[in-house]
């Protein structure tokens, strides 16, 4: 089964620092929790090239999707289409479902007020003009559709930028197809706080404890000061029995507290959390 996702997100005001990247944040965690796999995220610029690029380089590694966002809309600078049609090296064509799509949503503009008449202008047709072959996806929020493709068992998925509208069309169309790819697998997690132990410490007990609990993955993220060690210790597992998924991580945080006490240290475990 192939569970794995790369992300790209693009967007220059991403690369310079103006906009936190709270689109890349959000959709790893969602996917992760659906099961998925995510293997990378990556950000590139507002440049049909260096978008098609980054489609052509993930699309190599044949994860089970590539997802994209921003890029997809009125603007000079909205590039992502340009340089997904390059990347699959197909024309750009209106599209004719996603003319309509964009045209309601003028229309219902226009009944609340908020334009004073429906004219579809070349920047409204452009968020309709799309790589051939593809299938637009309903934003329910935005006026820019998203647009989804399969090439050679890789599913593309191009979502705006706004998070608003990326959750919605994520929630509404994707995340049901992430989580039958990952065959209906829970995500479950649990910190566990060390205090008064270092890192350099705490290493090979990761590593013994790992090595003993294959299905746990272990990862530390120091919260304290150089001489006042306060470790945060996150475990994960996915499995599709809950109680399987809690016996591994109850398993895997009594052995690992034993070894840092062992050692000197003390834990303070947290509540665990399921994402379903």
């Amino acid at each position: 089964m192939n569970t794995n996702l790369e992300i790209i997100c693009v967007g220059n005001e991403l690369l310079i620092g103006k906009t936190l990247n709270t689109n890349a944040q959000w959709m790893a965690k969602r996917a992760t929790t659906l099961g998925m796999n995510v293997k990378r995220i990556n950000t590139v610029s507002d440049d049909a090239n260096e978008i098609a690029e980054a489609v052509q380089e993930a699309l190599q590694r044949q994860p089970r999707f590539i997802i994209t966002t921003g890029g997809l809309g009125p603007t000079f600078d909205d590039k992502t289409l340009e340089g997904i049609a390059g990347a699959l090296n197909r024309k750009l064509d209106l599209n004719g479902e996603a003319l309509k799509m964009v045209k309601e949503k003028y229309e219902a503009f226009f009944h609340q007020g908020r334009i004073d008449k429906v004219e579809m202008t070349p920047p409204r047709i452009k968020m309709a003009t799309l790589p051939k072959g593809t299938e637009p996806l309903q934003n329910p929020i935005g006026t820019a559709p998203a647009v989804m493709i399969e090439v050679k068992g890789t599913i593309l998925i191009a979502l705006p930028g706004v998070p608003s509208e990326m959750e919605a069309i994520f929630e509404g169309t994707i995340a049901s197809m992430l989580k039958k790819e990952s065959g209906n697998v829970t995500f479950f997690e649990m910190s566990l706080y060390a205090d008064d132990i270092f890192e350099s410490a705490l290493a090979p007990l990761l590593d013994q404890t790992m090595r003993a609990n294959p299905y746990i993955y272990i990862k530390s993220h120091p919260r304290g000061e150089e001489k006042m060690p306060h470790i945060e210790l996150h475990f994960s597992t996915t499995a599709k029995d809950p109680k399987i998924a809690k016996d591994r991580l109850g398993k895997a945080i009594i052995q690992l507290s034993e070894l840092i006490g062992e050692n000197g240290g003390k834990t303070r475990p947290q509540k665990k959390k399921q994402s379903m």
